[in-house]
């Protein structure tokens, strides 16, 4: 592969990342104006709840939307599939900014709400998985994962980008104007972004990897019924490295800006501009990490990365809740550390658990269904945590047993960073040495 087309394939999927993952985030980033539009309550802990239990369920399509665009995906190919999904996101997150508030029509305004985010949820459950293969099966030989990393890290700039945009709205606007009409423009611009992606992804060559198991007959019928029969292991390990990633990424992307205005009392620019320099440092960490895990292996990093969260958890909450700008930044540059060092070998370990022929659908159902579990209860549960415990170490509590409980299923996980992307057999510590990407 030239590397004229290396950096096409890389520069697609970064934007395409981006582009989906700000249509997703800016949801979260927009709780506390939506509790108040959508949600009308006495009580704003109740209306921030409600908000963030319909971020939540964007999640429960992931699974559905798992078996739905991995089977795709491993049947017609990476490309058809990216494109579907980026465009349906983009209209989605749009009409968001479209719909009337429960002052306007009431109970219909909540309900129209949570059919867009299911919507969404749907269209984000494949983009990962089919983003990240992608760039794999097109990466050069040694390069997989600090390519996937340099991709999968732009992820973490969609929140950077929402939570400025709105920093700068509500500036320019005022708190009142942004309430009135001014938060509607972050959401409008879904559609346009989704239509630069849609170009961008209609513009590269399929894998290579999936050309070639099609014209070796490589390709299964059925891949979600053959990986559920033959590779119910491999998934477990992809469940668990999704539980904690998911976890850490929509705690920093979805839940810490309403944890330092709503719990700890931070001002919301204050909040904006700690997270958004929490998450522009991950971004670095990721790709950094993703190339260690090229030279010391996945499993490695990924162990790294655990301990370090675990180790970081306690004091960086303690650290933020002293509710001053300074010390939300320290406390969440702890956390951003610790994620970047565990998500930069995410991408790649994820897919080298499994053949090309059923890659997207078992890494989709597996990495989706942990998503929905841990990703999308994050928010509610960290607000759920202090509220009912009163303690603003709760989160942070549970973040580290998460990460001690995959720390150890990690343990059990065979090596893959020397496996070829076009190695067809079982994972059973056999895999063939990479020879050909």
């Amino acid at each position: 592969m030239s590397e004229k087309s290396s950096k096409k394939v890389l520069t697609s999927a970064a934007l395409g990342q981006f582009v989906e993952w700000y249509d997703f985030v800016v949801y979260a980033y927009s709780a506390t104006v939506i509790a108040k539009l959508f949600f009308p309550n006495e009580d704003p802990s109740v209306g921030v709840l409600s908000t963030l239990a319909v971020y939540g369920a964007g999640f429960v399509m992931r699974p559905l939307g798992g078996f739905i665009l991995g089977s795709l995906g491993d049947r017609f190919g990476r490309r058809a599939i990216l494109s579907i999904i980026i465009l349906s996101m983009g209209l989605a997150t749009s009409l968001m900014g479209l719909l009337p508030t429960y002052a306007s029509i009431g109970i219909w305004a909540p309900i129209l709400l949570v059919i867009l985010r299911l919507v969404q949820g749907l269209s984000a459950a494949g983009e990962s998985a089919g983003s990240n293969s992608f760039v794999a099966e097109h990466a050069p030989k040694g390069k997989r994962g600090l390519h996937v990393a340099f991709t999968y890290a732009f992820a973490n700039l969609p929140p950077v980008a929402a939570a400025l945009l709105i920093l700068l709205l509500t500036s320019v606007l005022g708190e009142s104007t942004y309430l009135a009409w001014g938060w509607r423009i972050p959401f409008l611009l879904g559609a346009p972004l989704a239509f630069v992606g849609l170009y961008i992804r209609t513009h590269v060559d399929e894998s290579p990897a999936f050309e070639k198991a099609k014209s070796e007959n490589g390709i299964s019928a059925t891949p979600v019924r053959e990986a559920m029969q033959t590779q119910r292991k491999p998934m477990l390990f992809c469940f668990a490295i999704a539980a904690f990633s998911s976890l850490a990424f929509y705690t920093m992307s979805g839940y810490f800006v309403t944890y330092l205005t709503t719990s700890v009392g931070l001002s919301r620019t204050d909040s904006l501009i700690a997270n958004s320099i929490a998450m522009f440092v991950s971004f670095f960490i990721m790709i950094w990490s993703g190339h260690l895990s090229d030279l010391y292996g996945r499993k490695t990093m990924l162990c790294v990365g655990l301990v370090a969260s675990a180790v970081a958890a306690v004091p960086a909450y303690l650290l933020a809740s002293h509710a001053t700008l300074i010390t939300a930044i320290a406390g969440q540059l702890l956390l951003a550390i610790a994620m970047g060092l565990y998500s930069g070998p995410v991408g790649a370990a994820l897919l080298e658990l499994f053949p090309t022929r059923t890659r997207l659908s078992a890494s989709a159902i597996s990495y989706n269904l942990a998503y929905t579990i841990f990703g999308g209860s994050a928010p509610f549960l960290g607000a759920g945590l202090v509220l009912k415990s009163g303690s603003l170490l709760a989160p942070a509590v549970y973040m580290a047993v998460i990460a001690i409980a995959v720390l150890i299923v990690i343990m059990f996980m065979p090596e893959t960073y020397k496996r070829s992307i076009t190695d067809a057999s079982p994972l059973d510590g056999n895999a063939r040495i990479d020879r050909d990407s």
